[in-house]
């Protein structure tokens, strides 16, 4: 008897609790059909605690406000073809192939030549790049870089101005935010060269042509295939040597971790800066991979223009530096922080990487830095979908650790 009572008492308050959890989401949605998703963290029931499956529905709820405002801020921009920020351009062309498969469209972004030149210069080649290549699937887009300088791609600002394209193109065009793919030719190499390590946790794959890699580090690409296309006579500035040497970097970094930073180094023989198109493999070669959102390990490396998140790491802006280095492990449901050139971190979590019913654990080295149950919170799904502007990575709770 006592034992039916305290299954009928267990199902009560399983019923209550589920009951309570759909009306906060019905809340949620009655609240954001008339107001913005950034106010959302600012309201009480917002804090209240949710089971994973409120945390999937509150989720659904977020991300179709998301997309409808994303399409109410740049549906203009993108009939225009051009996206405005602080007083700079980006404009953009695009071409659409083949049909849209099951999970979404593919997006390609491709960065054209030129670099600090005219103005007519620049404007050509990205006219040239618009036509280069031509996936079998996918929205082909060529920006018009927003200045005229030598790293017209690598310039602080330019993360902003990609998150609106991606962001846009997965509104607009149905794309799946993990098959978005980055190249580019030239001082559009130079820019894959420092984009993909920077922005690692847009990307499905990158393909590099005929760039120079400056003081980039590729560290960063545990989990971005990235291939490397260089003629062999293209000796200015030493880019056919420096990709040859990032290139074996590559290789050295693959021998440590096997099932990562996996790459194809092509140097094309008897070719100069201009490979007569052996480089279009690459589109094909790079549409084989998806990106992997939430990986099991992150190694990340803060570029020149440093950034407050990767894959489920967090730091305060105030506290980074170019350079600065973090390594972090997902094992089970315990957080192994390897390495940590910050004082703090925030690690982001949800139901795809972890068991929240259950406690988490967070060590540095060996010593144990939390452990503890995590909280799944609408605030949470709300301000990482606001910051992130990425559905996959969207994260029900958090912790912060001193390391």
């Amino acid at each position: 008897m006592k034992m039916i009572k305290f299954g009928l008492a267990l199902f009560l308050v399983t019923l209550i609790a589920g009951r309570a959890f759909a009306q906060n989401v019905g809340k949620l949605k009655n609240y954001l059909e008339k107001n913005k998703l950034e106010s959302v963290a600012g309201q009480g029931f917002v804090e209240k605690k949710l089971t994973a499956t409120g945390a999937r529905d509150a989720g659904i709820v977020l991300v179709e406000a998301w997309e409808k405002e994303i399409k109410e801020k740049y549906h203009r921009s993108w009939g225009l073809k051009t996206f405005n920020r602080e007083g700079l351009q980006m404009k953009f062309d695009y071409r659409v192939f083949g049909e849209k498969p099951a999970d979404g469209r593919s997006l390609y972004i491709s960065m054209h030549g030129g670099g600090n030149a005219p103005e007519a210069l620049n404007t050509q080649q990205w006219q040239n790049q618009i036509r280069l290549y031509e996936p079998a699937e996918g929205v082909y887009v060529a920006p018009r870089a927003p200045w005229d300088d030598w790293n017209m791609w690598f310039k602080p600002g330019l993360d902003e101005f990609f998150e609106a394209l991606i962001q846009t193109a997965i509104v607009e065009m149905g794309v799946n935010p993990d098959k978005v793919y980055l190249l580019g030719y030239s001082a559009g190499g130079d820019g894959v060269w420092r984009m993909a390590p920077r922005m690692a946790d847009r990307w499905a794959a990158a393909s590099m042509m005929a760039g120079h890699p400056g003081e980039a580090s590729q560290v960063n690409l545990r989990h971005v295939p990235f291939m490397i296309w260089m003629g062999e006579n293209d000796g200015a500035y030493d880019r056919n040597k420096l990709a040859v040497a990032k290139g074996n970097v590559l290789d050295s970094l693959q021998q440590v971790e096997p099932e990562g930073y996996i790459h194809e180094t092509h140097i094309v023989k008897g070719k100069g800066h201009w490979m007569d198109r052996a480089d279009t493999v690459a589109i094909a070669w790079m549409a084989k991979y998806k990106r992997n959102a939430l990986p099991k390990e992150i190694v990340w490396r803060q570029e020149e223009v440093v950034r407050p998140s990767m894959y489920w790491l967090g730091v305060n802006p105030a506290d980074a530096r170019p350079g600065m280095t973090v390594v972090a492990e997902l094992a089970g449901n315990e957080v192994k922080i390897v390495k940590s050139d910050y004082p703090k971190l925030r690690v982001y979590l949800n139901d795809k990487m972890v068991d929240m019913d259950k406690p988490v654990k967070v060590t540095y080295q060996g010593r144990t830095l939390f452990e503890g149950k995590v909280e799944r919170t609408m605030g949470c799904l709300a301000k990482t979908l606001q910051e992130r502007g990425d559905r996959e990575l969207m994260f029900s709770g958090y912790v912060d650790v001193k390391i």
